[in-house]
């Protein structure tokens, strides 16, 4: 995720720092050292930084779960509205994705039943308020992990709730047919929130987007997959482009945004062989920084991913996703680049498939009615 900044490395997970939680903490500093002066400002400081240990906790719950699963998780993101673990796949196996989802907030449960036996005493969200200074922190922790309980127990994408939701539909319906479902609640559950937040909570109204925004990605992200299976990338790629040569100059590449629509232009040597990718903002990046005769080598991304005219499809989606490539190079017989796919084209594929009707008397394919049988 970008503007975000690496803090550690925890069994072989990265965890980053957003610059808008740095924001949020500067913030709380402000606000609570309006109101108390440096003791109360170090204070607010102090509790979100132990709530948002609490969000890593329930984040690694889901990454050891999934690491039962043989799915890898690279990286964590602290954002203000909480944490993102990275999954390199989500298992369409409903009974794997209802363990990966219950891991999470089974670790706020465990740390509020903790916190609680330190306190000696069990005090109810309603008679907590979280934002009180006056009120002693741990019984402010321990129930902000409740409530982290109840969250991400909306049935709605990005919580967990959405997943368990999906889980347990996909007994019967199939993994594809699931996730439309449980997006569908998902954005009625947002357009809910977000009424409710005009009239009165403005915190509803951003819950609301977040929970819709989710839900859309979620579904698109999935109709992706099932549009890639059955596909081979000669059927996907962009065989009609304009590519850079190694001695090309940031000129050349601005001449070439200029006549083409392409966002993005393949380096390639004199063999044909793929030696980069420049994208339209590293070249912009470029033209400011370095100006107009830069060589495109220093602005290019490099190693992208290549595969071959009639390796699937869906191995290519996997390699945008895991490498966080601009493209992935399609190599010919004679190991000459014959195209590339970027995420936007497979995305286009994905608009025209569920835009045109079925031809009729037709079946869909076996994995769009259940993956895993």
């Amino acid at each position: 995720m970008g503007w975000s900044i690496p803090i550690a490395v925890i069994a072989g997970t990265t965890i980053r720092i957003h610059v808008t939680f740095l924001l949020l903490l500067l913030w709380i500093a402000i606000a609570h050292y309006v109101q108390g002066g440096a003791q109360a400002a170090a204070q607010g400081v102090a509790f979100v930084v132990l709530v948002f240990i609490c969000v890593v906790l329930h984040e690694f719950g889901h990454v050891y779960a999934a690491k039962r699963f043989g799915v890898d998780t690279p990286d964590i993101t602290l954002l203000p509205i909480g944490g993102v673990a990275r999954l390199m796949r989500i298992p369409e196996h409903p009974s794997q994705e209802l363990v990966i989802a219950v891991a999470g907030p089974l670790v706020n449960l465990v740390l509020a039943g903790v916190l609680y036996l330190m306190l000696g005493r069990f005090q109810p969200l309603a008679g907590t308020e979280v934002q009180n200074p006056g009120i002693d922190m741990l019984t402010r922790l321990a129930a902000v992990n409740l409530f982290l309980v109840l969250f991400n127990a909306i049935p709605a994408f990005p919580m967990d709730g959405g997943r368990v939701l999906r889980a347990l539909l996909a007994y019967r319906m199939g993994f594809a047919r699931a996730t439309q479902v449980a997006a569908s609640i998902g954005q009625g559950l947002a357009f809910v929130f977000g009424l409710f937040g005009l009239f009165g909570n403005p915190l509803l109204l951003f819950i609301g987007l977040f929970v819709y925004l989710g839900a859309a990605a979620e579904a698109h992200a999935v109709q992706m997959r099932q549009v890639a299976r059955g596909m081979l990338a000669a059927d996907a790629m962009i065989t009609d482009f304009e590519s850079l040569s190694p001695t090309s100059s940031i000129n050349d590449a601005v001449q070439a945004l200029i006549r083409t629509t392409q966002h993005e232009f393949p380096v390639v040597d004199g063999s044909g062989r793929l030696r980069g990718m420049l994208t339209r903002d590293a070249m912009i990046r470029a033209l400011q920084q370095q100006g107009r005769d830069a060589s495109v080598l220093d602005a290019m991304t490099r190693d992208i991913p290549v595969v071959q005219l009639r390796q699937s499809l869906e191995e290519v989606l996997r390699l945008l996703q895991e490498r966080s490539a601009p493209g992935v190079g399609v190599m010919g017989a004679d190991e000459r680049l014959a195209g590339y796919i970027t995420a936007e084209n497979i995305g286009e594929i994905v608009m025209v498939q569920v835009a045109q009707p079925p031809a009729r008397g037709s079946m869909p394919p076996r994995s769009a009615v259940n993956p895993w049988a």
